[in-house]
């Protein structure tokens, strides 16, 4: 193929993957209320597993990691695969799928103050903007669950900021790393990891799952090889030939997805603050992004985009980068 059609096979490529992506979040919810969220988040991966393990073995690219790289398969299996899917997971038991989406999606907000912390990496304006801008969304959409009638949420929205910090930790520890394999050929042995230590989880918490309804078995046939697997694959494969920067705000589009087929599914409430929090945080994710690349093409700060489905990203999402710059995700979602 010519540079030209590669570039728009990989377009049509990362549309597809916001469809895949807006839809897991709808589905995941029908998940979680069939069987325990925490089989269901260890069941996806396990699922995921095996399909990027196909994949991987298909392109003869399976290896067993340098102990340099088993450090990032660690933290990235762990904070960006098992806990982001885990806490996601348990918090759409409580919250309707379009909210909970918009919410883990704030991930790119949280990367800018940690780079700062951690990789001494320099913001320029816009992203110190789009910090503020985002938070304050968060605040916006998570302020029902302050009050008196819904307190119970409190914790559903804790536990989902505390999944987008988690990504968020993994993605700068990433930025900093120095890849010895592709990270598509680690990706097996991260989801090899959050589906071990969910199920480990799982097991503890809930005892051994015995038996699934049909609901259970169609969401996790969706999630785990559609959103999980093959949405790995096709986000390292998009960022060979877009830019970070396109794909991170393109993704934008997968809680606004999100949030129209809960609206006409589970009837969520499109309400004023939901509309002013996620535009909030889309102009801060966008913010921060544009920060990261402007950084990047300084010598500061390098381009990073997010996308774990559980997510998905997936979660997905590795946000990982190899030394040729390829970024791929593990979410998401």
């Amino acid at each position: 193929m010519s540079p030209g059609q590669l570039e728009r096979r990989a377009r049509r490529l990362l549309g597809l993957l916001v469809l895949i992506w807006g839809a897991s979040w709808p589905i995941t919810k029908v998940g979680v209320t069939a069987v325990p969220p925490l089989w269901f988040a260890g069941l996806r991966y396990v699922a995921g597993t095996v399909c990027v393990l196909v994949i991987v073995a298909l392109r003869r690219e399976l290896i067993v990691p340098s102990p340099s790289d088993w450090k990032l398969i660690i933290v990235s299996g762990v904070l960006q695969m098992a806990v982001y899917s885990a806490f996601t997971s348990v918090a759409l038991t409580q919250l309707p799928p379009g909210r909970a989406s918009v919410l883990a999606f704030s991930t790119p907000v949280w990367v800018v103050p940690l780079s700062v912390w951690w990789l001494n990496e320099k913001v320029v304006w816009p992203g110190r903007v789009g910090v503020a801008a985002g938070l304050a969304g968060v605040v916006v959409i998570a302020s029902p669950g302050l009050q008196p009638t819904v307190r119970e949420h409190v914790i559903a929205y804790t536990l989902l900021m505390c999944a987008a910090i988690a990504w968020a930790v993994a993605i700068v520890y990433v930025r900093a790393h120095q890849f010895e394999a592709s990270p598509l050929a680690l990706a097996p042995w991260q989801m090899l990891v959050a589906a071990s230590l969910l199920l480990a989880c799982a097991t503890a918490v809930d005892g051994p799952l015995l038996s699934m309804t049909p609901r259970g078995l169609v969401s996790l046939a969706y999630v785990g090889p559609l959103a999980t697997g093959f949405a790995y694959w096709a986000v390292v494969e998009v960022g060979r030939h877009l830019r970070a920067t396109t794909i991170s705000v393109t993704l934008l589009a997968v809680p606004s997805l999100g949030l129209l087929i809960s609206a006409l599914t589970y009837h969520e409430a499109l309400n004023t603050s939901l509309f002013v929090g996620v535009t909030l945080i889309a102009v801060g994710v966008v913010l921060t992004t544009i920060s990261a690349g402007s950084a990047a093409t300084s010598g500061g700060a390098r381009t990073f985009f997010s996308a774990d489905q559980g997510s998905s990203r997936a979660s997905i999402e590795n946000h990982t980068r190899s030394r040729t710059e390829i970024p791929s995700t593990s979410r998401l979602r």
